[in-house]
């Protein structure tokens, strides 16, 4: 049967890009006069090739008319053309070659890159709803299964958010019972720092315990104390589970899932997952023998009185696995994001010691030395407003965030995305567009300052993405980012170990998120 297939037969390929229908061409001629003996494995390995480049066309110009892209390598796609270690330089590459919507195959299934402000802007407010289900991301769906905010869809992820948002205003979200619980952790920090008596330290561990402990209040009304083992190991474990989702490995992973069955980093990411399971389940089990459905106590006292409201719906979606995964939705959501930015936050004023002491300059003429720092005072300053912003806008912490997916199959400009298909928001072009940021390469509070040195917005400013699925702790992390470092810095002159000239701020990997290099430094008490 394959001897006499005639190569006419294969006239799709002036779909596909030559440099791959060169080499079946070739695979095909040896075939033609060969034996009848050749080895049977590479007849089915230019078979295989052959059927998966036909379903890789059909998928593309079958369905529907998908944007233009590099040509994808049979089963793992574009993975292998791509720097695993900088996601976000690639795709930028790309976007100089084919503009500012385009198709990359992570695996055998296509992803739409949207690149820039204006086409992500008409996907993801302009047309929020077409854009806003979750797209495919598998090592994370494995432990998910489709449940909590982040990776669950229609109504689960309607019903899950919305109450989700509501029970966090009750709790005081982005109100000034928050903030008090904000400036608390923040005095713990200043005095858990000053017991490092000037020494040299790694402010990762330290700096974590603040938004974590923030967000227990909300979960369990609990306090924990930063030195409390079982509270550092939680800590530890998103800490961990935040680097392990930037290798190399998990982009890998997640475009070839049957990875799952050989060793690799994955496997630490599922045994984290499960401590992490194992003490919000212990939280949960507390709660239910205490619970008191007239006076709810946190978050996990209104999901169980709801549970307990919906206990004869079977199509409900407030079970305990949901509750489960929405609780460290939210904690992986504000704690190691948050910790992470403060770390490369520090590393970048450690960097400049110049802008370091224009902001302490601000924060004695505003605020002083003898009461702490509060949301009011950040419409006074100004520099330190520009500054926060800066080092969210240069970090670029998320560059390309998780993949949303269209709901239907949509018209987008020239081309028709089918229904599902993953799109892939790169949010590195929008913070980093040179229009809009000159210089956008260079760490400088100036691009959030008008010519007379007040505060100026940009529209360009999304670090916490846009529309539907915009981040539900926007606020929460505004507010802890402001009070935090004005806190450290109008209590502390930070020292670094080496000259600030030989500070490298170079991220070590730039996969799902930008990971700051590891260092250490010197808290002195003003």
């Amino acid at each position: 049967m394959f001897i006499q297939i005639s190569k006419s037969q294969f006239l799709f390929r002036d779909k596909l890009a030559p440099v791959f229908i060169k080499p079946l061409d070739s695979m095909l001629s040896i075939a033609f006069t060969q034996s009848p003996s050749m080895d049977l494995f590479i007849v089915l390995v230019i078979c295989l090739s052959c059927l998966i480049l036909f379903s890789l066309w059909n998928a593309s110009y079958g369905k529907g008319k998908l944007p233009p892209g590099p040509t994808p390598l049979p089963v793992v796609g574009n993975i292998l053309q791509l720097n695993t270690k900088n996601i976000s330089k690639s795709i930028s590459m790309l976007g100089k070659d084919y503009g500012p919507v385009f198709t990359v195959y992570f695996g055998m299934k296509p992803t739409v890159v949207l690149h820039g402000y204006k086409a992500v802007k008409e996907a993801l407010i302009d047309r929020g709803e077409e854009f806003s289900d979750r797209g495919h991301f598998p090592v994370i769906e494995k432990i998910t299964q489709g449940s909590g905010i982040v990776f669950s869809n229609g109504k689960k992820w309607k019903h899950t958010r919305r109450f989700s948002l509501m029970v966090l205003r009750n709790m005081g979200m982005g109100k000034k019972t928050i903030e008090d619980r904000i400036q608390e952790e923040a005095l713990c920090l200043v005095e858990l720092l000053r017991k490092t008596n000037a020494s040299p330290c790694d402010p990762t561990s330290i700096l974590a315990c603040v938004p974590c402990n923030v967000i227990c209040s909300v979960i369990f009304q609990t306090h924990f104390d930063y030195s409390d083992q079982k509270f550092q190991n939680f800590i530890k474990y998103f800490h961990e589970n935040f680097e392990i989702l930037s290798t190399p490995w998990i982009q890998l992973y997640n475009a070839v899932p049957l990875l799952h069955y050989l060793p690799g980093c994955h496997k630490d990411f599922f045994k984290n997952f499960a401590h992490q399971k194992e003490f919000i389940l212990g939280e949960i089990k507390e709660h239910q023998e205490t619970l008191d459905i007239n006076n709810p106590r946190d978050f996990i006292d209104y999901f169980l009185i709801k549970m307990e409201k919906e206990k004869h719906n079977k199509e409900s979606e407030f079970t305990i696995d949901n509750l489960v995964i929405t609780i460290l939705d939210l904690f992986g959501a504000g704690t190691d994001t948050m910790s992470t930015t403060m770390r490369y936050g520090l590393l970048l004023l450690l960097k400049h010691p110049e802008i370091t002491a224009k902001v302490q300059e601000e924060i004695d003429h505003v605020i002083g030395r003898h009461r702490s720092p509060c949301m009011q005072d950040r419409s006074c300053m100004p520099y330190t407003d520009a500054v926060v912003h800066e080092i969210q806008r240069y970090i670029d912490l998320t560059p390309t965030i998780l993949p949303h997916a269209v709901t239907q199959d949509v018209q987008f400009r020239e081309f028709l995305i089918p229904k599902g298909t993953n799109i892939l928001i790169h949010l590195s072009s929008i913070l980093h567009d040179e229009k809009e940021f000159p210089n956008p390469d260079q760490f400088d509070p100036g691009h959030f300052l008008d010519e007379s040195g007040n505060f100026k917005k940009s529209d360009y400013f999304i670090p916490f993405s846009a529309g539907k699925r915009i981040c539900a702790g926007e606020s929460l992390a505004r507010m802890e980012l402001f009070l935090i470092l004005t806190s450290i810095l109008q209590n502390f002159t930070l020292k670094p170990l080496v000259d600030p000239k030989d500070i490298d701020v170079t991220p070590i990997s730039n996969g799902l998120n930008s990971i700051p290099p590891f260092y250490e430094l010197c808290f002195i008490p003003v």
